[in-house]
């Protein structure tokens, strides 16, 4: 799994934005710290719980100059559907290929609802250079991320 120090590695995929696009993560480096928020899947309990906090933090990340980013194995599409549904204004990277999960160190299969080969819950915070300052993760998909320290995190990177 990647760790804080570690260099990124890089995301080529499709965003979902309102449009379906590609996607570059070295793109988005260099103008402030970068949050990839890696969740399981779309539509479930405890993803839209993450995502909706994320949104309610938004302007603390937007005061702090941060780009967020949602990272699943959903199709863009079904993503775009889960941004309208709740209200969420930053964009989700869709990884149908799945090769940042495995890039990153996070596949996982949860059987019991069917999904194979997804993201475990972790968030990694990238700074200008894309170096990883902050790393969260968890054993347990439904558990989430400290919100608060991962604003610290985001302010100090």
């Amino acid at each position: 799994m990647v760790e804080t120090g570690d260099s990124a590695p890089n995301i080529t995929a499709t965003i979902a934005n309102g449009e379906v696009e590609a996607f570059d993560l070295s793109e988005h480096l260099g103008d402030g710290p970068v949050v990839l928020a890696f969740f399981p899947g779309a539509f479930t309990p405890p993803c839209s719980n993450e995502m909706v906090a994320l949104q309610n933090h938004i302007g603390d990340f937007e005061d702090a100059g941060a780009t967020v980013l949602g990272v699943s194995a959903d199709s863009a599409f079904s993503l775009n559907a889960f941004r309208d549904e709740h209200g969420l204004e930053f964009d989700l990277v869709s990884d149908m290929g799945r090769q940042a999960i495995q890039d990153y160190g996070l596949e996982i299969d949860i059987e019991d609802l069917g999904l194979l080969g997804v993201a475990n819950r972790a968030v990694f915070v990238l700074d200008d250079d894309g170096t990883v300052s902050y790393t969260w993760t968890t054993d347990d998909p439904t558990v989430e991320p400290d919100y608060e320290e991962l604003v610290e995190a985001v302010q100090d990177a």
